[in-house]
């Protein structure tokens, strides 16, 4: 099932058994699966090599399973659905036999919402040059206003930037705490969906929760150190180049401010209704103004607007590089 994230069948195999035992010895996994130490041995240093599995001592670890998965999964997203909910299983099981530190691992499980609170303050709190962040709908851990510690950090010359879903962007009020991130300097961009809520600290440490567990108690992984901590950097960069960036000022250009507004919110895919809540006017309005820009674009449809509003730079004072400067983000629902 994990084939299109490129593992062989007999890979995976040993992998889910990982998983399930945790900290298996070698001896144990032979038995389990009937194979011989000859045929499992370089299947487990395959593992290795892929960042799956690390060996502590004579026993051997499972890496996180959407933590070292995930990544994969950015490419070729449409065939891999199947993959991402083999993934999100093993996930699952992790968490049933992970719920505690292990030392010896450079991957620590952070166990409920205050601590994964407390984790989040701490990385803002220690970071130096930058802060990434993936935001997703439904805090876990704290609300946007809750997170204070963003401003001190942006006081202190930490630049951030922020991948928010679509579905952030249409929640009541969202412009006005986006427009307070914004206004003291971060780079704001939206997607349609992010892979898993995301923090990442001078690129050395991120925290990524995993999601609530059956008995409600949410769980999370605190990467640092490991080619793990090296591909969650890759898919926020991934996501961070194909994102439409939003702006809530004008910039000086052809737009006044609300055209800005309404255009970074439709290329970002928010709907007319939404648009027309946050921009407190009628859905006719939003529509109105739509027809305006096409007709001032010179396009014929909305799609072809997306298009010209890139080749024309209408919005290109919202976009930059990965390591521009930025601010105020919180770790909430969205992160």
């Amino acid at each position: 099932m994990l084939e299109a994230l490129g593992l062989t069948a007999a890979e995976e195999r040993v992998y889910r058994a990982v998983v399930v035992g945790h900290r298996a010895v070698p001896s144990e996994l032979a038995a389990q699966l009937d194979v011989t130490a000859q045929t499992l041995d370089p299947l487990l240093q395959a593992l290795i090599d892929k960042g799956l599995v690390s060996r502590v001592g004579g026993r051997y670890v499972p890496a996180p399973p959407d933590v070292a998965l995930g990544p994969l999964l950015v490419h070729g997203q449409a065939e891999l659905e199947r993959a991402r909910a083999a993934v999100g299983q093993l996930a699952e099981q992790y968490r049933k036999g992970v719920r505690r530190r292990d030392s010896t691992q450079l991957v620590e499980v952070v166990t409920g919402a205050e601590a994964i609170r407390q984790q989040a303050l701490q990385l803002q709190r220690e970071a130096r040059t930058e802060m990434l962040w993936f935001c997703r709908i439904n805090p876990i851990a704290m609300t946007s206003t809750e997170n204070e510690e963003e401003f001190r950090a942006l006081a202190r010359g930490v630049r951030y930037q922020v991948v928010y879903e679509t579905a952030m962007l249409e929640e009541p009020g969202a412009l006005k705490g986006l427009a307070s991130g914004i206004q003291a300097g971060e780079q704001a961009r939206t997607v349609p969906t992010v892979p898993v809520r995301l923090a990442i600290a001078d690129r050395q440490v991120a925290l990524c929760p995993l999601g609530d567990e059956a008995d409600g108690e949410p769980t999370a992984a605190l990467v640092q150190g490991t080619s793990l901590l090296t591909a969650l950097i890759a898919l926020f960069e991934t996501y961070w180049h194909r994102a439409t960036p939003v702006q809530i000022d004008g910039n000086g250009g052809p737009l006044t401010a609300d055209e800005v507004r309404l255009l970074s919110l439709l290329i970002g895919g928010v709907s007319d209704k939404s648009i027309a809540t946050q921009l407190q006017v009628s859905q006719r309005t939003v529509q109105r103004r739509v027809q305006d820009l096409m007709r001032r674009a010179d396009v014929r449809n909305r799609m072809q607007l997306s298009w010209q509003v890139g080749k024309l730079g209408w919005l290109d004072n919202a976009a930059g590089p990965v390591a521009g400067p930025a601010a105020g983000s919180q770790l909430s629902g969205s992160r």
